[in-house]
């Protein structure tokens, strides 16, 4: 991997961390208002799945946490190892995932429902960039 290439890397890493740390937290001190109001400005993209299940929400918070973790070691560590299995873990969660939310779409519809699915497909695009990036030659 370039020289330049690196920071883009851990910078990627240690967003896609903190963003998941952030929802985790979310979903694990406040599973309610996480399934009522995620992911905020408006929406409510959790909510359009019910019924409500606070087991379920906080399982997800532990989720996101957990990979959220690994992100930031990743980040931190900055061993291309490393960096390749957590983003190849990432990558199974976010696929997963967009496969569900683009084959069941809750009660959304319209804006939110294509809101709904750019942010999800970003979850896949997003590592699966960064995995390129930590893959390149050095």
């Amino acid at each position: 991997m370039t020289r330049s290439a690196r920071p883009l890397l851990t910078i990627g890493l240690a967003v896609l961390g903190a963003l998941n740390l952030a929802w985790g937290a979310w979903a694990i001190l406040a599973p309610r208002h996480f399934f009522d109001t995620f992911p905020g400005f408006g929406q409510r993209w959790t909510g359009a799945y019910p019924p409500y299940n606070e087991h379920l929400v906080v399982d997800l918070g532990a989720t996101f946490t957990t990979l959220g973790v690994l992100l930031v070691l990743a980040a931190v560590l900055r061993d291309r190892r490393v960096t390749t299995v957590v983003l190849a873990g990432v990558l199974v969660f976010s696929t997963l995932h967009l496969l569900y939310h683009a084959t069941h779409h809750g009660l959304l519809h319209g804006a939110s429902l294509a809101g709904s699915i750019a942010a999800v497909v970003l979850g896949v695009v997003g590592p699966a960039a960064l995995l390129v990036l930590a893959r390149r030659p050095e």
